[in-house]
């Protein structure tokens, strides 16, 4: 039985975040290759985290700075490592270098933090993203840990050829692994209410996460009163994770625009209304409210960052625009004409149907790392820049942490 140690940056919330669903999704699919699972962060227990342990993943909290991580590997010595994030890669990948060697070292990246990065960037100046935007600190920390490991999990195909293209760096240090989903039958299809049954629009996510935000206040201050003017009587209902006191400031019920929070059940609320809106202007990686409308069976209007990699020759599940006028009319669109949205509906079905598939994407993940494990020596001898960053970033890292223990104890 192989045994697989996750180093998480916070523990799994399915319900606050598409990052806390995919990493659900990986557990469950090392469970059911009966390996032994241990799920590790330092950060604090939170009321909204999933229980992994009824999965039968074991659950450790962990310290940064701290050698008593070196005890806890040292007497798990896991098989396979995955870092949640490039930085929990940077603050634990020379303890289990040192103590797990021979262990295989993955990079859940989520999506790439130098994408997302680059883009805000952009936007707030108002302008296009230009290449030098892509080499930022932040890229450089990312693309370094990318080098460390022995394989880094991309989540779109825009990330992969950016790092491919841009950052040059070999497709065997990379994998390709999108959302896993069950396919939709039409057992799901009979479950979900018709077109005449539902009502309002809706955006959903969660609040701490930068690209949402904007989105809301783009939303509520530009494409919303739009939208209002063509139909008066219609909602616009915000749900998501986290909502702050300037949030709940936007709560405007006169206007139709509604903050409603944190949601019970996501695919409830999303399955009650009738057109999904998220005008993202900057992120990365795939959109979780996006995938989870398709599967919901509720057609969306989004933008091309919003949209981006998650269709590869198929049809929208609705409408693309990013203008705001132009958006504000596909949503009038989308939502008055029963036979559009149906349409619509179908084309989400399809994709999550031949793009998502659990099995397939699964099965693809479990061998390539299979294959990596029979030939890690000869793979990690054609990857010298990460032997070499591994050498000197990590020992800096390392004096680092040493240095922060040994005053920790001093202070207490």
């Amino acid at each position: 039985m192989l045994k697989i140690l996750v180093i998480g940056y916070v523990w799994p919330e399915s319900s606050s975040s598409a990052a806390g669903s995919r990493m659900m999704q990986y557990l469950k699919l090392f469970k059911d290759q009966g390996w032994d699972a241990t799920y590790s962060s330092p950060a604090a227990d939170s009321e909204y985290m999933c229980d992994i342990e009824s999965l039968g993943v074991r659950k450790v909290s962990i310290e940064l700075n701290n050698s008593s991580f070196d005890a806890f590997i040292n007497d798990l010595q896991p098989d396979i490592v995955i870092y949640d994030r490039f930085m929990m890669e940077e603050q634990f990948g020379w303890r289990v270098e040192k103590n797990c060697p021979n262990a295989i070292k993955l990079l859940e990246t989520v999506d790439l933090h130098c994408l997302r990065d680059a883009r805000h960037r952009a936007l707030k100046q108002n302008r296009t993203v230009e290449l030098r935007d892509y080499f930022s600190d932040i890229a450089k920390r990312e693309v370094a840990s990318i080098l460390r490991c022995d394989l880094s999990l991309i989540i779109s195909t825009v990330e992969m050829d950016l790092l491919k293209e841009v950052f040059n760096l070999d497709t065997t240090l990379l994998h390709f692994i999108p959302f896993m989903f069950d396919p939709i039958d039409q057992d799901i299809i009979n479950q979900w209410p018709d077109y005449s049954d539902r009502q309002h629009f809706i955006t959903i996510g969660n609040f701490k996460h930068a690209p949402n935000w904007d989105a809301v206040l783009y939303l509520k201050n530009t494409i919303w009163p739009q939208i209002k003017k063509s139909l008066p009587d219609v909602e616009c209902h915000i749900y998501g994770a986290y909502p702050s006191d300037k949030v709940t400031q936007l709560d405007n019920p006169k206007e139709g625009f509604i903050i409603k929070g944190r949601a019970k059940d996501a695919n409830n609320v999303v399955k009650e209304a009738k057109v999904v809106l998220a005008p993202l202007r900057f992120g990365a990686g795939m959109k979780g409210k996006l995938a989870e409308a398709m599967i919901n069976g509720t057609p969306s209007v989004t933008t091309t960052i919003g949209a981006e990699s998650m269709y590869e020759g198929y049809e929208w599940n609705g409408l693309i625009e990013d203008d705001s006028a132009k958006f504000s009319e596909a949503a009038i669109t989308l939502y008055t004409h029963r036979d559009q949205w149906l349409l619509a509906q179908d084309n989400g079905s399809s994709i999550i149907n031949n793009l998502f598939s659990k099995q397939e994407h699964g099965d693809r993940l479990i061998e390539r790392i299979k294959i990596l494990r029979e030939n890690i020596e000869e793979h990690r001898l054609n990857n010298f820049t990460g032997s070499m960053l591994k050498h000197h970033s990590m020992r800096s890292t390392e004096y680092m942490s040493r240095w922060i223990e040994i005053k920790q104890k001093l202070i207490n």
